[in-house]
Order: C-alpha cells, then structure tokens, then sequence
C-alpha cells in the first residue's frame, strides 16, 4: 500500500458519514479580530474565597466599591461584581447588598459594572438572577454548564477559619453541584436581555464553548459575544499552556469573529494565562475573586495591584489597555447611563 494512502481510506470514509451530533455550527468562519487594546476585567470579591483566607478580601460594600473603583483608577475597563454578607463575608445575592456597591461605583467611576448571575453554586437559579434583573447592567456574568466546583481542597492550607460557614461552604463543594442546566441558561439569556443587559459568558471546559454555540445557533446569544475561558478551576479544564491553545482554537473554529475573548487562571496561574492570553490575542480578567496572590506566597493587598502587574506586563510586550468606552465599542454595550441604577 502507498504511503499515506490508509489515512486518506480513513479521511474519506469518515467524511461518508454525516456527524452523529444534533447540532451543528458552520466550521468556515471570518478570522477573529486582533487588536492592540486589552480589556482588562476585575473581578473583585466572588465567592470563591473565604474572609478568613486574606484580610485584603473585600467584604462590606463600601470596601467592594472602593476595590473597583481603584481597580479601575489603576486600568481594569470592566469590574465584575458579587455582594457579600457584611458581617460574616458569605455570599448574597441579595439586591440590597448589591445597591449600594452600584450607585457608589457609579458615583466615582465611568468603569463598566459586570453583575454576576453565577453567584454561589449553593443559590438557586432565582436567587442569582435578583440583582442582574432588578439593576439591570450593561454586562451579567453567565455560566455555560454545570459542572463539578471544587473548594474544599483549600481547607487542607488555610485551618482557621473565623466564620461556622466557611469550613461548610467549602467542604460542601465535595458533593455539590454548580447546577447551570439548558433551562437555567435560557432562563438567564432570555430574562436579561429584555434589559439591554450582554453577557460575560463564562466557559470553564470546552463543552462549554459548544453549549454557546448552541445558544448563539438559537439566536439567543448575539455577537459581539464576550467569552471569559476560565482555566485551573478544580471540575474545569486545567491551566497548562496546551489547555489554553486548545480552548482558543477551538473557540475560533466555532465562532471566528463573532466573539471577543478574555481569559481567567485560577490561583497561582492568573499571570501565566493572562499573559498567554494576550500573547495569542486575547483580554484578560483579574482580581481577588480569581487569585489571593501577587507573587509566589505574597498575598495582594488590593485588586488595583493586580491590576498594575498585568498592566505593566500588558504594556511591555508593547500592548495598551483598553478604556471603559472602548471596550463598550467592542462589545457592544448599551452604555452606562441605561442601567437601572
């Protein structure tokens, strides 16, 4: 048999069959657009982390609001916010909480504000969505699947906790699920974008990435898309350099230019990745949210210094930051004075 002539039996008895996938997306697309701007998000508290793992976590919200607004004093276009409990520092959705974080941000800050709908793998689908819907943001976070979320390996490097929930929060992500069903999903698109509001839409395996593009099939996600790959997630993909091209090329096959896409590496790999990231086109997120640290066991003492180590590391591989304006130009946003607060 000639040389190559068994790969190419093996090509075309597998282009003889269509694909056993019910859905299918167009694989020729235009190029993703490259561009010398970074949009830089903050992701500023979460829910990852506990208060008793960093006395730099913000927890009240006049402590969230002033960690955006320096985050966005020190480069970050976008914040993405959650609200926490101000006595204990647990996760709520509760749009009481989130008020006042807004309207104080707002006040001193042109930034783009990103609400999550994520809010905690412990709330239900219409606890998560209270603040998006009532406040009615430019940009709301949305997860595409769910999936396993694992917390409870920091227990074993951070033993005292200050607070009964914690070590329950965080033991409980053992046997919990983050539940983001297609209903769930739907649900979220459907209910926000009656509001003008877009979406950070969060893909954390490439499962995810197809999931979109279901969504995007229907109609229900628009381009310009914002896609946050989130790497090094225990449940997730990994945050090796190959598990970042793979999610990238990917995306690209699925979308080409319909979307602008940002990264997130967990922990010790926020730098790493967002510098991979940028390095192949991308944007980037950081923040407390996603890592505690500035440095090989050097706790950050604010989101802003996050921020101005990937800012300066953007700006020596000879990149710029995008601003508020300019990262609403690229995706499309309604614009800060149709919010709802």
């Amino acid at each position: 048999m000639p040389r190559g002539a068994g790969n190419r039996d093996l090509r075309a008895a597998v282009h003889a069959f269509p694909s056993p996938c019910v859905y299918r997306y167009p694989l020729k697309r235009s190029e993703p657009e490259l561009t010398n701007k970074i949009i830089i998000t903050c992701a500023v508290t979460g829910s990852i982390h506990t208060p008793s793992m960093s006395p730099h976590l913000p927890v009240t919200a006049q402590e969230i609001a002033d960690a955006a607004v320096g985050a966005a004093e020190a480069g970050a276009a976008v914040v993405h916010l959650h609200a926490r409990d101000p006595e204990n520092g647990a996760p709520t959705q509760s749009p009481e909480r989130f008020e006042p974080i807004l309207r104080a941000i707002k006040q001193r800050s042109d930034c783009v504000m990103n609400i999550t709908t994520g809010g905690a793998a412990t709330m239900t689908i219409e606890e998560r969505l209270l603040p998006a819907v009532q406040f009615k943001p430019e940009v709301a976070s949305l997860n595409m699947g769910s999936m396993n979320f694992g917390l409870y390996p920091m227990l074993d490097r951070f033993k005292s906790l200050k607070h009964a929930w914690e070590k329950d929060y965080l033991e409980g992500s053992r046997d919990r699920i983050f539940k983001n069903t297609f209903a769930d999903i739907e649900t979220i698109l459907t209910t926000c974008a009656e509001n003008g509001t877009r979406f950070e839409v969060e893909c954390y395996d490439i499962g995810h990435l197809y999931t979109c593009a279901h969504f995007v099939d229907r109609g229900l996600i628009k381009p310009p898309f914002f896609i946050q790959s989130v790497f090094g997630i225990l449940g997730g993909i990994g945050a090796h350099p190959e598990d970042v091209i793979h999610m990238k090329r990917t995306a690209d096959r699925l979308f080409g230019s319909d979307y602008v896409w940002s990264v997130l590496g967990a922990g010790r790999n926020q730098m790493p990745v967002a510098m991979q990231s940028v390095l192949m086109g991308g944007n980037l997120r950081v923040g407390l949210e996603d890592s505690l640290w500035a440095g090989k066991g050097r706790l950050a003492e604010s989101n802003a210094e996050q921020v101005r180590i990937a800012r300066d590391m953007v700006e020596r591989l000879g990149f710029e930051i995008a601003t508020p304006q300019e990262a609403r130009e690229r995706l499309n946003l309604k614009g800060g004075d149709r919010v709802g607060f």
